[in-house]
């Protein structure tokens, strides 16, 4: 099988999924290698995503390293087979990876929850928003490039259209709503858009107010996305230098315990609600 230049975010996932199971099983790559009857370096690749992996070879690790966890197996084999392109994929070569790979993340979950403190939520932005937030960015992106960062936002917004959207829980801070990243009007347009979206099956928004005692995390923006087994959640931070994936089980928790932290200082639903539509009349 060709070894791949540039493995995708969930294709390393998969390679790390099953190199964790291997080192439980306490076997070197070389040991696992003689087992399932392939080489060191064909172990080296699957566990790195540069090469993919059969049905057959999968189960037959698992099987060799002990893992009786076989609902995780069953995705882990699910993820192998993925051989369909997403509609990201028509983006491949004009943006980087890490948005095509943030894409897909939100496609192959079943729930996400955020908190952002200082911008709209990115399944939230209404493309008025999104074109002047892209705009502000330095180097300033091309008119081409700006437009292709606005599509594909959009398209990213999608997910929540879906026949099985994920559940979608999103915790904005009144600091987000309030910035006029383009205009009154764009501001508007926007906070109409969140409490349309408020109102949907699936989809619950909740406003953190400045005047509330005690809340200090307004600095630590976070994507949670639950996949279809909890061993394959992701965490998904923008840092300075570019979006990290973390997946870790003890950082995993830390995000978990920080979004239901958040959580218990934000309004009610209904309350959000209200809240942003003060915002609105204020404007």
């Amino acid at each position: 099988m060709a070894v791949r230049s540039r493995p995708t975010a969930r294709q390393e996932r998969l390679g790390t999924e099953l190199r964790k199971m291997r080192e439980a099983a306490g076997l070197t790559a070389r040991e696992a290698a003689e087992r399932v009857g392939t080489t060191s370096a064909q172990m080296s690749h699957v566990e790195a995503g540069r090469a993919g992996v059969s049905e057959e070879r999968l189960r037959g690790m698992a099987t060799h390293y002990a893992c009786l966890d076989g609902a995780l197996i069953d995705e882990l084999v699910a993820m192998a087979a993925e051989r369909g392109k997403g509609w990201w994929e028509e983006y491949r070569g004009t943006l980087a990876h890490a948005a095509l790979d943030l894409a897909e993340l939100e496609h192959r979950c079943r729930r996400l929850r955020t908190f952002q403190g200082v911008y709209i939520p990115g399944l939230l932005q209404v493309d008025n928003y999104t074109r002047a937030l892209m705009a502000y960015g330095v180097p300033q992106p091309s008119p081409r490039q700006l437009e292709a960062l606005v599509a594909f936002r959009m398209r990213r917004r999608e997910v929540l259209d879906n026949g099985s959207p994920p559940a979608y829980e999103a915790v904005i801070h009144e600091a987000a709503l309030r910035t006029l990243v383009a205009n009154r009007d764009v501001a508007r347009q926007q906070l109409a858009f969140i409490l349309e979206q408020g109102e949907r099956p699936g989809v619950n928004v909740r406003v953190v107010p400045f005047d509330v005692d005690g809340f200090g995390g307004a600095g630590t923006p976070v994507l949670y996305a639950y996949g279809s087994v909890p061993r394959l959640d992701t965490v998904h931070i923008d840092v300075p230098h570019g979006p990290i994936l973390l997946d870790a089980e003890s950082q995993l928790a830390r995000y978990r315990a920080f979004l239901d932290k958040a959580l218990t200082f934000s309004l009610s639903a209904e309350k959000s609600q209200d809240f942003i539509h003060t915002i609105m009349r204020q404007l």
